[in-house]
């Protein structure tokens, strides 16, 4: 369960990870050792400060919760990048996460964890600031160690220092601007093209602006790659619109289904949305998108194209059925399931 949706017994969680994890099987190895660099260094750096790393949780190597940055990795088997600057680059992708984790538990006040102290639990914006503070501290130091086994020049440092924080601002700068509410609802295409572009189909090629600096590929390679790490982007951001779109009419934010009911052929539906949404009756987001279920279907079905033709061109190689399981663990992990579910098993619907 996870935002008021039910998820579906028709077909098994632990079958869809199952098909799903075999897809990375050949990148788990190292990601495993990215994930471990990166814990380890945050303890030197955090060593003699005051506030103790405690050990990697039992989870924290887990496929499904690296999904994401297996799916990077992968990327860059598939252009052909060298073990070494793998490596490298995984574990700033790390880095990266607990910059970009950081910022939204701060943003959306919650804490989802990167790191694992000894501060008091309860400190959970301070927690958000150490981790990122200690992320970027780690990416440095990352950077510094490759520069002094000589894999990296000290211009090629200062490059790569850089692009780590000008990869993040177009994303965060869309974030600032529904800081204090959005007064127009946008129409969908534009939502698309104007807000989810920077905000999470930039974000998911972010992991590339430190291969595109300094790999030799040629963009018939490099191209495809992007693009399907675009489109998965924009499918994860439909499904997060669609279990947030109670929280987004709350706090007055763009969303990708508030905005297809308000532009929907019914010109009674945008204002009969938002007193819903006001309404103390309607608490969780599934009695709010069950009572537009034709748009909840629009949104699924826009979702699973995006999600059907990002992990088709970056999995070209695996059968079918793994995409559709794939996109299946991506809505049971995000909380869409009970609407993506119909779209991808249709005849267990």
């Amino acid at each position: 369960m996870k935002n008021g949706f039910e998820s579906t017994p028709s077909r098994g969680a632990s079958d869809i990870q199952k098909q799903s994890f075999e897809i990375f099987g050949e990148v788990q190895e190292e990601l495993s050792s990215a994930l471990s660099l990166y814990w380890t260094t945050a303890g030197r750096i955090l060593d003699g400060s005051g506030v103790r790393l405690l050990g990697p949780s039992a989870g924290y190597f887990d496929l499904k919760r690296n999904f994401f940055s297996a799916l990077f990795l992968y990327s860059y088997h598939r252009a052909g990048i060298s073990a070494p600057r793998r490596a490298l680059y995984a574990a700033m992708n790390q880095c990266l996460r607990g910059m970009v984790t950081g910022c939204d538990n701060l943003l959306d006040d919650e804490y989802k964890k990167t790191l694992d102290t000894d501060l008091p639990e309860h400190g959970v914006r301070f927690r958000s600031v150490l981790d990122m503070l200690t992320s970027d501290r780690v990416l440095f130091d990352l950077l510094f160690q490759a520069h002094r086994r000589k894999e990296l020049s000290a211009e090629e440092v200062r490059i790569l220092n850089a692009l780590s924080l000008k990869t993040l601002v177009r994303s965060g700068a869309q974030e600032a601007s529904e800081e204090s509410g959005v007064r127009e609802r946008l129409r969908p295409e534009k939502i698309l093209k104007s807000v989810h572009h920077f905000k999470t189909g930039l974000l998911f090629q972010s992991p590339w602006a430190a291969p595109s600096a300094l790999e030799n590929l040629e963009e018939d390679v490099t191209a495809p790659l992007l693009t399907a790490l675009y489109d998965i982007g924009m499918g994860c951001q439909i499904m997060d619109d669609m279990v947030d779109l109670h929280s987004d009419l709350k706090q007055h934010r763009h969303n990708y289904v508030a905005s297809l009911i308000h532009h929907c052929a019914d010109p009674s539906a945008g204002a009969r949305l938002d007193r819903m949404a006001a309404s103390p009756k309607i608490e969780d987001n599934d009695s709010l998108l069950s009572a537009f279920p034709d748009i909840g279907t629009t949104a699924a079905r826009t979702a699973v194209g995006y999600l059907e033709k990002g992990l088709s061109g970056l999995l070209s190689t695996e059968p079918a059925f793994r995409i559709s399981a794939a996109i299946g663990f991506l809505a049971q992990q995000i909380g869409a399931e009970r609407w993506i579910f119909p779209q991808i098993f249709p005849d267990e619907a």
